[in-house]
């Protein structure tokens, strides 16, 4: 029975229950099968036994929460009661609120029909009051009162107006309309009129008054359109006086040079003067943004003045005469019709002060503009923002007065190429080099024409004239005036029997014996090779001179473009061109230390090293199996040391006069390296070993 009861809840049973577990059990009749049938019944009992117990333990648990439970019943029932009362007190409070928001509603219906009521109202009155105001003003001529109404009338709500139409008084309110509409006419008709009789004559009270009455009548255009053309023609006048001064002015004036440069100056400055003069106005009376207008109309005529201005600078001053003279001069070498470097020097500074007068008066326009821009366009979108930023940008760049400054920086370029050219020419043909002096004038000379050029195409405030200058220099200095230097140390340095002065009198005697023989005595072989050796020495010292010039020109140039940047001449672009270009300047200063170098080695291979090494290898014929006498003796005098010390300061005190202290101390550097290297040789050459190991001591010290 007890098999029958584990198997109700053991694993055996299908889903049928016990029923079908019974039927199970009496079904096994193999006692093996019964066996296990046991076995797994007795294991499912003590699991059974174990959670009864477990659930038995947790009895008092459960019957201390039933007692809670049971003591909460009341306050249960209390709060019940107080949940009910709050639900009514919240549906009460709702119906209220329902029924005043109602009555607020209405409340704000009705007062926004009564301020409808009375701008309708304030409309008619106000219509009627422009009409009588308007009729009023037009018989006394004030034109300002009359506009006012006018521009209040246009701002009036045309679908108030259009209701009030409809009521009783709509034929009152069309009469008001009609006149009104033919006091709009007549008052425009007569404001157009009158600023064309005060432009006519001349009377600027009179014009600003008629101007600001345009933006009341909604013709903002229209005013400025007017404005302008009375601004352009007081420019014109003043720029053609301008010029015809320019033209008859005499050439020995202090600024003769310079006039076109001044006249475009004093025209610049009298449209700066109008902005400034007139944009208060502008902005009072038409509002922000309009300047922008005005700007494209004073830039139209000042691209006509220029252009007169430069068609005079070019023919008074032969400009393209000259370029054509210069081009063919570079191109075909031909010097039939050369021209003077110093001739071109007046035209070349007046170009690049044309240009620095253009690029600061284009900043000022655009500084101008962008911040009017920025105070129109506070709420628009970055769209609009940069369509009017793209704007200001063409008409700057693409105006006359710029392509006018292109096309002469162009040709000035050019011009200034040759002039650089031609100059260092010059400055190479005329070098010379006076006795104790370590360079040669040239590296002065051309140095200076170098930060001349460049220096003038920098006070042109072009970042691209000035870019061309740079990598022009760049290039003269890198190709041509470095093989100028390379070719003197391509000579090489004379490996006489004069360096040697033990050999050198000996030299010089046979020489002189055999010019007594043929009858004369010429001192043409001498003397040329004591310029072939200064000139060498010469050579070497101008080119450290120059690798130092180069980069105290780059480091200048640095500080003069971050000034000009610092005046907000460019943006990054510029830099990066700038940085480029000298980036260019100092790769041209390390070439010019590299040549240094070159002949710094030619001149230790040729002069230092045939003269070193025989002395080196005397040590040795010096005997080194000496006694103990003969070597307290070598250290008091040594028979080798000594000399070889005298023979190297005889060898090296021509090259200490003679070169810089930075490039002697180079060449000791070489001397030492050569003297360590040989001497090893030697040394490793000699039998005792004990006595060389003092020499060599020795030797190192002094």
């Amino acid at each position: 029975m007890m098999l029958v009861n584990m198997a109700s809840s053991s694993g055996f049973h299908s889903d049928g229950g016990s029923v079908m577990s019974m039927e199970y059990l009496r079904s096994l009749t193999d006692l093996q099968e019964l066996k296990e049938a046991y076995s797994k019944l007795c294991i499912e009992e003590k699991k059974v036994e174990t959670e009864l117990d477990k659930l038995l333990g947790q009895q008092s648990v459960v019957e201390n929460k039933m007692l809670a439970l049971q003591r909460m019943g009341p306050n249960l029932q209390l709060i019940e009661g107080d949940a009910q009362q709050l639900s009514g007190m919240i549906t009460f409070t709702c119906n209220l609120a329902e029924n005043v928001s109602s009555k607020v509603r209405q409340l704000d219906l009705a007062k926004s029909r009564v301020y409808q009521a009375i701008q309708r109202v304030d409309d008619i009155l106000d219509l009627k009051f422009c009409m009588d105001g308007v009729q009023t003003s037009l018989k006394n001529e004030e034109y300002e009162q009359a506009a006012a109404h006018i521009h209040r009338y246009l701002s009036l709500d045309k679908s108030v107006i259009e209701l009030s139409r409809q009521g009783k008084e709509g034929s009152t309110i069309d009469a008001n309309l009609e006149h009104l509409q033919e006091a709009e006419k007549q008052l425009k008709a007569l404001v157009s009129e009158k600023f064309d009789a005060a432009t006519k004559s001349g009377d600027l009270p009179q014009v600003e008054r008629f101007f600001k009455i345009f933006p009341l009548l909604g013709l903002h255009e229209k005013g400025i359109s007017k404005f302008s053309e009375y601004l352009c023609h007081q420019v014109g006048k003043k720029a053609e006086e301008n010029l015809q001064h320019a033209l008859g002015a005499e050439s020995n004036e202090r600024r003769a040079s310079l006039i076109f440069a001044d006249t475009l100056t004093l025209l610049f400055e009298g449209i700066a003067r109008i902005v400034e003069t007139h944009q208060p106005i502008l902005e009072t009376y038409y509002g922000p943004g309009k300047l922008y207008m005005l700007i494209k109309h004073l830039q139209s005529e000042c691209d006509r003045q220029v252009e007169k201005v430069v068609d005079k600078f070019v023919q008074q001053r032969d400009y393209h005469r000259k370029f054509q003279q210069v081009q063919s001069c570079m191109i075909r070498g031909s010097s039939a019709d050369k021209i003077e470097p110093r001739d071109l020097d007046p035209v070349l500074a007046e170009v690049t002060l044309m240009s620095a007068r253009t690029e600061l008066y284009l900043r000022f326009i655009k500084r101008r503009v962008v911040s009017d821009f920025e105070v129109s366009d506070s709420v628009a979108t970055e769209e609009v923002k940069q369509e009017h930023l793209q704007s200001l940008d063409k008409l700057l760049k693409h105006c006359l007065l710029s392509c006018s400054m292109q096309e002469l920086i162009g040709y000035y370029i050019t011009m200034e190429e040759f002039y650089m050219r031609e100059s260092v020419n010059k400055a190479v043909a005329m070098d010379t080099c006076e006795r104790g002096q370590l360079i040669s004038s040239m590296v002065d000379d051309v140095f200076y024409i170098v930060k001349k050029c460049i220096g003038r195409s920098l006070s042109s405030s072009s970042i691209d004239c000035l870019c061309a200058m740079i990598n022009l220099s760049t290039t003269m200095l890198e190709s041509d005036f470095r093989e100028v230097l390379y070719n003197k140390l391509r000579m090489g340095f004379p490996a006489t029997t004069l360096q040697d002065i033990q050999r050198g009198v000996t030299t010089a005697v046979s020489l002189m014996h055999s010019s007594l023989q043929q009858g004369k005595f010429d001192t043409k072989g001498i003397e040329s090779n004591d310029e072939a050796k200064m000139s060498f020495l010469v050579s070497l010292n101008n080119l450290e001179v120059c690798s130092e010039y180069i980069m105290t020109l780059k480091k200048n140039l640095e500080n003069d473009c971050s000034k000009l940047f610092s005046q907000g001449l460019s943006g990054e672009q510029a830099k990066a061109k700038i940085d480029s270009c000298l980036s260019d300047l100092a790769s041209v200063s390390n070439k010019f230390r590299d040549l240094l170098q070159e002949g710094l080695s030619e001149l230790n291979s040729t002069a230092v090293k045939p003269q070193v090494k025989p002395w080196i290898n005397l040590f040795l014929s010096v005997s080194h199996n000496i006694e103990e006498e003969e070597f307290n003796d070598y250290e008091a005098n040594d028979p080798w040391v000594q000399q070889f010390i005298v023979n190297l300061e005889q060898l090296m005190a021509e090259f200490k006069t003679g070169l810089s202290s930075v490039i002697y101390e180079n060449l000791t550097s070489l001397l030492t390296s050569l003297i360590a290297v040989e001497l090893e040789k030697v040394i490793l050459k000699s039998h005792s070993a004990g006595w060389v190991d003092c020499s060599l001591t020795r030797s190192c010290v002094l």
